[in-house]
């Protein structure tokens, strides 16, 4: 997945959770924020951060900040790029050996899917997570409550009591990960409903990204930790 027209510019602050103010190339610019999460930990006051210019001149912010520095760590944080980047994979031919269908947003019962797959004489219900939360080199989901998060992991137990194959996967759009482990502090019921989920048969997945200011794909497996 690539990002065209990247500058680097200094985060200043974030007036709510769609813009933030930004020093690009020594004047203010106020930027889109592509990610609705709180992000704290991320977006501190002169965290170094990369914009991505649209080319769209109908748009009030000229600009998508996308991508910010954790010190040396140079973390993803645009909330659409793992569904974009688990697609790629996909179709790269990771994960199944034999994929004929792979379909977005498909819905079971009361919840929507972020994809439907046929591959490998099975029929998968994938739900997508982005993580962009990091300690100690662990990554954590999710950074704040999320009942949403819940309730897609318990109809993924009925998708998998209803014979299809489950799977939730967590694309840690970062790397120098040693783990992935759910963040119980934040929200222990979603810890409680990945374990339930689980042991119910859904297949928990984590994987990490190789970051750069323009590139971001998929590297690999990182261990989950339940």
């Amino acid at each position: 997945m690539e990002y065209k027209n990247i500058h680097p510019a200094i985060f200043k602050s974030r007036p709510n959770r769609f813009i933030a103010n930004v020093e690009l190339e020594g004047k203010p610019v106020v930027t889109h924020v592509k990610n609705t999460g709180r992000c704290r930990e991320l977006l501190m006051p002169d965290a170094s951060v990369l914009l991505e210019e649209s080319d769209n001149p109908t748009r009030k912010t000229k600009y998508d900040l996308v991508s910010v520095y954790k010190g040396d760590r140079l973390i993803n944080m645009d909330s659409q790029a793992p569904n974009r980047l688990f697609f790629e994979w996909v179709k790269a031919g990771n994960l199944f050996a034999d994929c004929k269908v792979i379909r977005p947003e498909t819905s079971f019962k009361n919840s929507r899917f972020d994809f439907y797959i046929e591959a490998d004489g099975e029929r998968h219900f994938v739900e997508v997570k982005g993580v962009t939360l990091e300690k100690n080199n662990i990554a954590l989901f999710p950074d704040a409550p999320t009942e949403r998060g819940v309730k897609h992991l318990n109809e993924l137990i009925a998708a998998k009591e209803a014979g299809f194959s489950a799977w939730v996967v967590f694309v840690i759009q970062m790397k120098g990960i040693t783990r992935f482990s759910p963040n119980d502090e934040t929200h222990p019921a979603f810890g409680e409903a990945l374990r339930k989920a689980e042991k119910a048969g859904v297949r928990v997945l984590a994987l990490d990204c190789n970051v750069s200011p323009g590139i971001v794909n998929i590297n690999g497996f990182v261990p989950v930790v339940l």
